[in-house]
């Protein structure tokens, strides 16, 4: 993913000036000031879209194209004519501006239309959203990160959970493309996913979670896991789930406890071929589970896990793992409480303890 890294450090680098000699602002600033607004100003309105997008997509300077996006995100207005039309013009003109950008040379392509994803990820507006997710499939990782951004963005999630019944069926149309790119494991997508997931109070939002937990399970079983941290997001979340009384808290209390194995064990058998960042990584997701989550799971304060791993006891760290998880022969605490069951295994039998993760092949140490 070092291209979203390398597209992301370019632009947030950008200091964003506040005017720009290729867009005429004087009209609009005009017609932002009035409370009636004419004709003539929503064609005023329609024209600044046209020509704020027009010169985005010919720009190739990334200073300039911030300049810009500056200038058409700051000429929005509460004012419920200007907002209409404000709204209308931009999906007007993205719109065409999306597809231009299709018939661009490769790189010129996804400069662009990364760009225009930022631009609507500003804008926050739900009657974008479909050009967003038009874009989720695309072959650039950068704009497909730009696209689930502009869909997970913190403000389209507040609108779409105060939209009552056309809020929670939208919801569901993005959670459904959403789930289509769960497989991938793109960590840096699957956070914003789970952004999503956690924001958004739909049903459809609650499987996209177990999915994301599945698909990093998987991930751990393969030994090809990145970025570890990212499931201190995801046991917390599930953690919540089960908290609140889940209508599905035995699957629920499933992924959770076999994810927390997976770390677990990830930890305790890849001493010797982790990096010191990985490892570091899961040692986090193994102690702030056990203070944000197991705590308030059990009932009862406890931090065996975090002294284990102070120590570098690694036999304490796999006791506390089965008390906690369960072996074959006995169910852990936590099944105990919550009341689920691993499995079925290959025979068609539950089982008391989470599935135990292959061994690595072919890895060799990391720095």
């Amino acid at each position: 993913m070092k291209a979203i890294y390398v597209a992301l450090a370019m632009l947030f680098s950008l200091t964003a000036a506040s005017s720009s000699k290729a867009v005429d602002t004087t009209a609009i600033d005009a017609v932002r000031k009035k409370e009636v607004l004419a004709q003539q100003d929503l064609q005023i309105i329609d024209g600044f879209w046209a020509a704020g997008v027009e010169e985005l997509v010919r720009t190739r300077e990334f200073t300039d194209i911030a300049r810009l996006r500056t200038i058409l995100l700051s000429r929005q207005s509460t004012q419920k004519q200007y907002a209409q039309q404000f709204s209308a013009s931009a999906l007007t003109h993205i719109t065409s501006g999306l597809r231009l950008a299709s018939t661009l040379p490769p790189e010129v392509r996804v400069k662009v239309t990364m760009n225009l994803l930022i631009l609507i990820d500003g804008l926050a507006d739900l009657r974008l959203v479909n050009l967003s997710a038009a874009s989720l499939a695309n072959r650039s990782p950068v704009v497909r990160y730009w696209a689930v951004h502009s869909l997970t963005n913190p403000r389209i999630i507040a609108q779409l959970s105060a939209g009552g019944a056309a809020g929670a069926q939208r919801a569901r149309v993005i959670a459904e493309k959403l789930e289509e790119l769960v497989g991938a494991g793109e960590p840096e997508i699957l956070a914003l996913i789970l952004q999503f997931a956690d924001g958004v109070k739909i049903s459809q939002t609650e499987e996209l979670l177990l999915k994301i937990a599945d698909e990093r399970i998987r991930q751990y079983a393969a030994w090809k896991v990145k970025y570890e941290l990212l499931d201190s997001t995801v046991l917390n979340l599930l953690s919540d789930k089960m908290i609140a009384g889940s209508t599905k808290t035995s699957a629920v209390a499933y992924r959770f406890a076999q994810l927390y194995s997976c770390a677990f064990q990830r930890y305790i058998v890849g001493q010797s071929i982790l990096s010191d960042v990985q490892k570091g990584h899961l040692a986090s997701v193994l102690v702030g589970t056990e203070a944000n989550c197991i705590v308030k799971l059990l009932g009862a304060p406890q931090s065996t896990i975090k002294r284990a791993i102070e120590r570098g006891d690694a036999a304490a760290l796999s006791a506390e793992h089965n008390k906690l998880l369960g072996v074959d022969t006995k169910a852990g605490a936590l099944a105990a409480k919550v009341n689920f069951v691993y499995g079925p295994d290959a025979s068609g039998k539950s089982r008391n303890a989470p599935f135990s993760l292959p061994m690595p092949k072919n890895l060799s140490p990391q720095k």
